[in-house]
């Protein structure tokens, strides 16, 4: 062989490394499912156990003045979420990896502790949602059920290869689609539904107040920032041809219309589901003139003698599957801002003898989980403190984060687009009023 054609073989291996590094992820797949990922799962464990109830409890008690509410959410929930999944994919590190380089360690701390504690409090009263919905649908002791479910949750997370786990978390989402069918079997007025989507409708008095508070505060949650945004670190990690975006900006025009689509999919999917939700149980319930409802198991209870036995399993199928989604996420996001705020080995695709305080803080937070069902802690109580905590965390979260995301010593030059730093501010500036409020009616 000459050393031309030498010289000629070298180049053409190098071509083809270049080009399959630059390849942008997700083309190795088929479909529509194969570009979705990060978002669609953080979107879809937004409507978890407990959040399921929250917006039973707004059909419940307005009918279908709240509509509006989901749709106002919509483009504040995904600029936030947009956000932070950029920050991981540009930097290769979560949001409490960051705030460790660029922030005073005391300030990540205490943000994180006050997160573990929300995400724990609302992994145990999803449990217990789990574990009531099951017994309505075959009876015997809720106990047992939560006991089970954690187990099978967290056995899940720890030991699955990370590709298989996240299809399952993927097809799980897909249970939510349960209340698309519960509205689409009842009579709904689908000319008022529109209309009062469209059409908000305001009341200063203070049971409607505080429920648009309530709806907003379950919809924009700090352990969604954090997860999304360490699903996107950990994502490039696993993937040998993707680098982070401040080592090579080339692949930044596929990546960012990948995490792009897939959040604004994931976040209107999520609040699609959240909207159907809200009207199922306002044609329902609302029509028959049951106002209060303090759980989603209670919610589905209701739903049987008025809108069939058939709407009631599917409800309560419904608060299991998503809750199958929603407790590793809550455990999960916990584990990697804890591990990436201590410096800890982090990420699902480890073997667990590889990361194992990452894999431990699961395993402790499940269980914790756990034991809140069996303390006679009141779950109406537990959602209230666990709604607190994540307003106290949630501002100045998502100050920094704003902050960061503007600093060209963090993001490069990937700093926000004016319109996306605009909208995040806009969100920000939201939930700041919603916590205000929140205190304010206390």
């Amino acid at each position: 062989m000459t050393h031309a054609h030498t010289k000629a073989g070298l180049r053409h291996v190098l071509a083809a490394r270049i080009a399959r590094r630059r390849a942008p992820r997700g083309t190795k797949g088929k479909g529509l499912l194969a570009r979705l990922g990060p978002g669609l799962i953080t979107g879809a464990s937004d409507d978890d156990p407990s959040g399921i109830a929250t917006y039973s409890q707004t059909g419940a008690q307005f009918g279908y003045a709240m509509c509006w509410v989901m749709l106002f959410c919509f483009p504040l929930m995904a600029a936030i979420q947009e956000i932070s999944a950029r920050m991981g994919r540009v930097t290769g590190q979560g949001i409490a990896g960051n705030i460790r380089a660029h922030y005073p360690r005391w300030l990540l701390y205490a943000i994180v502790a006050l997160l573990l504690l929300a995400n724990t409090i609302n992994l145990g009263a999803d449990l217990g949602a789990m574990g009531a919905a099951l017994r309505l649908l075959i009876h015997g002791p809720p106990g047992l059920y939560v006991v089970v479910f954690a187990i099978g949750c967290a056995w899940l997370e720890v030991f699955s290869r990370y590709e298989r786990y996240v299809n399952f978390l993927k097809w799980t989402s897909f249970v939510l689609l349960s209340y698309v069918a519960v509205a689409l079997v009842v009579h709904v007025p689908w000319g008022l539904v529109l209309y009062r989507t469209f059409v908000p409708s305001f009341s200063l008095k203070t049971d409607y107040v505080v429920t648009v508070v309530a709806v907003l505060g379950t919809t924009i949650t700090p352990y969604c920032f954090f997860w999304q945004s360490s699903q996107e670190a950990q994502e490039e990690r696993t993937d040998p041809a993707a680098h982070t975006l401040l080592a090579d900006p080339e692949e930044a025009p596929a990546e960012m219309g990948r995490m792009r689509f897939d959040t604004y999919i994931g976040m209107g999917y999520s609040n699609v589901i959240s909207l159907f939700i809200i009207v199922a149980t306002a044609a329902t319930l609302n029509a028959h003139g049951i106002t209060n409802i303090q759980s989603s198991a209670q919610a589905a209870e209701a739903l049987r003698p008025i809108a069939g036995v058939f709407s009631f399993a599917l409800f309560a199928a419904g608060i299991i599957g998503i809750g199958l989604l929603a407790v590793p996420v809550l455990a999960g996001s916990g584990a990697y801002a804890l591990g990436e705020a201590l410096g800890w080995t982090t990420g699902l695709d480890r073997r667990p003898l590889d990361a194992k305080a990452f894999y431990g803080t699961i395993a402790v937070s499940t269980l914790v989980g756990i034991a809140i069902n069996f303390i006679g802690l009141d779950p109406i109580k537990a959602l209230f403190w666990s709604a607190v905590i994540n307003g106290v965390v949630a501002v100045p979260l998502m100050v920094i984060i704003m902050l960061m995301a503007r600093r060209p010593d963090v993001m490069g030059r990937f700093v926000l687009p004016r319109a996306l730093w605009a909208m995040g501010w806009l969100c920000t500036g939201t939930m700041a009023v919603v916590v205000a409020i929140m205190f304010a009616t206390w």
